[in-house]
């Protein structure tokens, strides 16, 4: 066993993955960055995560070398970097390195000056170019000093521009918030639609919950027919394909093709919460029980797999098992016929196995091609009786796979990637309404609101009972979404008052007055070489467009001006942008339709008001907040006023607080939101 580096200290899964490396790694902190100014070397910062395939190709190729290790020793003070726990550096050097004209990615490895300043970067190097790089780059800090500082202070300055300048923030054509800028994002956004498969042109294929979330608001609010083909085909086409698990349900994280066949295998939490949300929102939508089916298996997934006994969830799991991509969940086509025999060769077909593999290494990924009910009807196969097989099918093979030895688990649970689990926790319970679901989520909710919040700061990571590292926004963003949810779906007050208080901090500790928009990381964090603003969506919705959301509904809620003011002020600072950029502002625009189209916040007063409550989730209804309490309540503004008639359980319409009369059946209340 070779001697451990100091990252044998640390809790997060990735850095222990490299506590035996060679390498003389050490976690980002005051030690490192002092040592690299009293020996005046240069610092490689490499940035990972511990599901990350390509991070652990560079670490077998490079990091585990003695040549290599000796060669970084000598002339490196050598930083690693957990990207999931320190979103806040790995944002700024992965825009040093986009700044530089280079594409991003993970592994992500950058050369700084000793004053964090960076020069030169890129992601995945193999062995032979690493040493060369690492050699040139020594060469340099010695030979060329100076041009390598002058170098760095330009990519810190560009780092350190305004975004009023970079985006041209704040560039209003109107005041007024107007669904037809909501049009004109979804056909600049339609250009990038495929139509054979579903999802973006082009490969890799990543999800992106939020462009879907958006197209399934425009296409109800629009009724546009086209809007709604594109979401059912790529949720289908998804759910179809090879990145989602046929067997275990969850998704992984992308698909490395344009057909959603052969995914990077590791499935992270933040991908699988947010596609419950979509896929719950999308069952209402269009009632079709395929996708009740997917977020069902997926809450199952997760429950299984990614929650502890306390409803906590952990990150993700890894790709690789027995040292091989995917092996945990792919088939020979004997392991098929050794569990099945020819009685469901059915089956098989249906899931595309064949004899020599449909992938590497003569191994199958199970997917689909059609619905079973074309299945049967090519196969001419009873339905019934193949439903039966299939199921058996699923069963048998999870059983099966649950003995095989398993993908790594990063077990750290981190705050705001807990919150997005919540949520679409709490959206499949509206869309179905297991019990189970709402208990996950009062239990989560201790969680967020008793062990990552000390009374005055969220915190980022949760492991072995210690909480580690401030929250950023992204985590005060998501789990004030996350309570209003949870507020919604239980009436539970202490949720919305975490909420009030989570947005209060936020917008005292985050919020940028003369950019109307807020930072990235708390005033009171680690001040790094740059402050930045998250604007643009990702994977994960961009902290300030669910900031904008949660404001909307938290002005309402608690009857506060000023986070509606903050709210509609951010909103105007980036509609300019929407037309332009909707692949990348895709949940700025399903924020901005609730401002361009009316919002409601909805109390059901009475004995049936659960009742009515569920009926009314039954339908998908865009920009509404509904509530439900059985007696009478002016304990929060809200419900202040929401009287029973005459014993009959009363249905509120309001829009920001302003009622209609009421109404007593669920579909006078629709109507009065539909008209």
């Amino acid at each position: 066993m070779p001697k451990a580096n100091k990252l044998i200290h640390e809790s997060s899964p990735y850095l222990l993955q490299h506590a035996q490396n060679p390498v003389e790694w050490q976690a980002w902190g005051e030690e490192a960055l002092n040592q690299a100014k009293k020996e005046d070397k240069p610092i490689v910062l490499s940035i990972g995560y511990a599901a990350c395939h390509w991070c652990h190709v560079m670490e077998h190729e490079s990091f585990e070398d003695d040549e290599v290790a000796k060669v970084m020793n000598e002339n490196y003070i050598c930083i690693k970097l957990d990207r999931e726990e320190r979103p806040d550096i790995d944002q700024i050097y992965m825009d040093a390195v986009q700044n530089m004209g280079l594409n991003g990615g993970w592994p992500l490895n950058m050369f700084l000056m000793p004053n964090q300043k960076p020069f030169y970067g890129g992601t995945y190097f193999p062995k032979h170019k690493w040493l060369e790089i690492l050699d040139k780059v020594a060469m340099a800090f010695q030979s060329s000093r100076d041009q390598l500082e002058e170098s760095a202070d330009k990519f810190a300055q560009a780092l350190n521009a305004p975004d009023t300048e970079k985006l041209g923030l704040g560039n209003l054509k109107s005041n007024e918030f107007n669904s037809t800028i909501l049009s004109e994002a979804y056909q600049k956004l339609s250009n990038s639609f495929d139509w054979d498969n579903g999802g973006t042109l082009g490969a890799p294929k990543f999800p992106m919950p939020v462009i879907w979330k958006f197209l399934m608001k425009y296409a109800f609010h629009s009724q546009n027919p086209e809007a709604r083909k594109a979401l059912e085909l790529t949720l289908s086409s998804m759910a179809d394909g090879g990145i989602y698990d046929q067997i275990g349900g969850g998704f992984a994280r992308y698909s490395v093709d344009a057909e959603w066949f052969a995914p990077h295998f590791e499935k992270m939490l933040y991908d699988n919460g947010q596609l419950i949300s979509l896929y719950a929102d999308a069952y209402r939508f269009t009632q079709n029980p395929y996708f009740k089916e997917v977020f069902e298996d997926s809450i199952k997934f997760s429950v299984r797999e990614l929650m502890d006994p306390y409803c906590r969830f952990y990150s993700a799991l890894d790709a690789d098992s027995e040292g091989e991509e995917g092996k945990f969940y792919t088939w020979t086509y004997d392991e098929l016929q050794k569990l099945f025999g020819k009685e469901y060769e059915a089956v098989l077909k249906f899931y595309n196995a064949t004899e020599n593999g449909n992938w590497e290494n003569e191994r199958n990924i199970l997917f689909r091609h059609s619905t079973l009910e074309d299945f049967c009807k090519a196969e001419k196969l009873d339905y019934d009786e193949f439903k039966k097989q299939l199921k058996f099918v699923k069963d048998r093979l999870l059983d099966k796979r649950e003995g095989r030895i398993r993908p790594a688990l990063d077990d750290k649970i981190l705050t705001g990637w807990n919150a997005l689990q919540i949520k679409g926790i709490c959206d499949a319970y509206k869309a179905h309404q297991d019990e189970k679901y709402k208990a996950i989520a009062l239990d989560n909710f201790i969680f967020l609101s008793e062990f990552v919040w000390d009374g005055n700061h969220l915190f980022r990571s949760f492991k072995n009972d210690q909480v580690k590292i401030k929250g950023y926004l992204e985590d005060y963003a998501l789990t004030i979404q996350a309570c209003l949810t949870i507020f919604e779906i239980s009436s539970n007050r202490k949720a919305l008052h975490f909420a009030e208080e989570l947005a209060q901090y936020a917008v005292d500790n985050f919020y940028d007055t003369q950019e109307m928009l807020f930072y990235y990381t708390d005033k009171t964090s680690e001040k790094l070489i740059a402050r930045k603003k998250e604007i643009f969506d990702n994977v994960i919705p961009s902290s300030n467009s669910v900031m904008i959301e949660s404001l909307h509904w938290l002005g309402i809620l608690k009857g506060n001006a000023s986070f509606t003011k903050i709210s509609e002020d951010m909103l105007k600072q980036i509609q300019h942008l929407l037309v332009r950029e909707p692949k990348f502002l895709a949940n700025y625009a399903s924020a901005y339709a609730l401002k361009a189209h009316k919002s409601f916040d909805v109390v059901i007063v009475g004995k049936d008001a659960k009742k009515f409550q569920k009926e009314m989730w039954s339908h998908y209804l865009p920009n509404s907040f509904i509530m439900a309490i059985e007696e009478e309540n002016d304990k929060e503004l809200v419900w202040r006023g929401k009287e029973i008639i005459n014993t009959k359980t009363s249905i509120y319409v309001c829009e920001n607080n302003a009622c209609q009369q009421p109404v007593y059946d669920v579909q006078d209340a629709i109507a009065q939101m539909t008209k």
